[in-house]
């Protein structure tokens, strides 16, 4: 489970740098590069994602190929997992948090 934890992450930084402000082509290309190490992708997939990032830097645009990839490396982890690295927190988190107020302290 700690590596799909790894995997989370890496996902957010992904979509946090594609939809920021600065969306640095090397930023993406470590975290494509570091899902695939996390994922123990065969080196030929990891050449054809290289190579998409390559034709993205020529084309100033990010290939759809990358996003498909990303995006289905998100889909197969455990959503409780994702949610974890998201900093989303579960219903019985929050309930303990409005279980705590009462109508004195309004």
């Amino acid at each position: 489970m700690g590596g799909e934890v790894f995997q989370a992450q890496v996902i957010r930084n992904f979509f946090d740098t594609i939809t920021g402000t600065d969306r640095n082509l090397t930023r993406i290309y470590l975290c494509v590069i570091s899902l695939a190490k996390l994922r123990m992708e065969n080196p030929e997939k990891i050449s054809f994602l290289v190579d998409q990032i390559r034709k993205s830097k020529q084309q100033r645009e990010l290939s759809v190929d990358i996003l498909d990839y990303m995006c289905d490396a998100a889909i197969q982890l455990d959503q409780t997992t994702v949610q974890t690295a998201f900093g989303v927190k579960t219903i019985g988190e929050v309930m303990q948090d409005f279980n705590g107020i009462s109508l004195d302290t309004l």
